[in-house]
């Protein structure tokens, strides 16, 4: 089944049909992949009457459904999230956006240094700031009503009594926190509105408000800015992830803001995935 499997994902484009085969499997047997590769290695075989199952978690991966979607889970950094239609799916590449607002919390000298996640999404980012910095109080919004539900499901989840989450729009969150937060970081929907993703995962499957960022990709970015701008207190730190092809413009954008110290910095592949600068 597992052979069968991988021919049949990859057949169908999927990047990693061995890793994704593995983790179908895990997901169909209640095991972790490392479990699965020890029953491989002894040559256990699938039960029988979980054939019919995974045969049909394999066609909905070769059909290109997300991998989470297909079981309902989607690891990031130190947590695991629930996740599913009507979200998007964290994707690696933020585990190290996050680590830029981690970072600049843990060098605040506030005994509880506000941050605020913009566009929060199923709550990755915003769980992560809460749980890794535990003196620091984490506020996050989100303005689609599916997305919320998910989100709003995984902060109940961390049970991280130090993180408040909202439903609304980013560029009027959270007045009472005008000029206090040390912290802005914000994922936003940044791909440009004729430019189609590439992966059928995320043009098919990922919600489209939180892909497309207008005309530039720039245009949920600009609101980001202004608002951030308003929350964060002298010094404060702002982190926006982005295109690879973004930085210069992003830049451009914060410097005519009036930000300081604007910076882009590569992903691990050598790619400019983020912006930083301060207040």
């Amino acid at each position: 089944m597992r052979e069968r499997a991988i021919a049949e994902l990859a057949a169908a484009g999927v990047p990693d049909p061995v890793v994704d085969a593995e983790l179908l499997l895990a997901h169909s047997m209640n095991l972790t992949r490392g479990q699965v590769q020890a029953k491989i290695a002894l040559d256990a075989l699938l039960a029988p009457e979980l054939v019919a199952g995974f045969q049909a978690l394999a066609n909905r991966r070769a059909a290109r459904e997300p991998l989470q979607h297909i079981t309902g889970r989607a690891p990031f950094r130190s947590v695991e999230l629930s996740v599913g239609p009507g979200v998007f799916v964290p994707r690696p590449e933020t585990e190290l956006v996050a680590q830029f607002a981690i970072d600049a919390l843990r060098a605040s000298a506030e005994s509880e240094p506000i941050a605020v996640d913009l566009g929060t999404g199923s709550g990755a980012i915003a769980i992560a700031l809460a749980t890794e910095v535990p003196h620091a109080r984490i506020f996050a919004v989100e303005l689609s009503r599916d997305a919320h539900a998910w989100a709003s499901r995984n902060v109940a989840a961390s049970r991280a009594g130090n993180l408040e989450l909202r439903l609304g729009d980013l560029a009027t969150a959270f007045p009472e926190l005008d000029g206090r937060a040390a912290v802005a970081i914000s994922n936003p929907p940044y791909v440009p509105t004729n430019a189609v993703p590439r992966d059928p995962e995320v043009r098919m499957f990922d919600p489209a408000v939180a892909l497309y960022g207008g005309v530039d990709g720039l245009e949920i970015v600009r609101k980001v800015s202004v608002a951030s701008l308003r929350l964060l207190h002298a010094g404060g730190t702002l982190v926006i992830e982005h295109g690879e092809m973004q930085g210069a413009g992003i830049r451009d954008l914060l410097a005519a803001d009036g930000w300081r110290a604007a910076s882009t910095h590569p992903d691990l592949l050598g790619r400019d995935r983020a912006t930083t600068a301060l207040r």
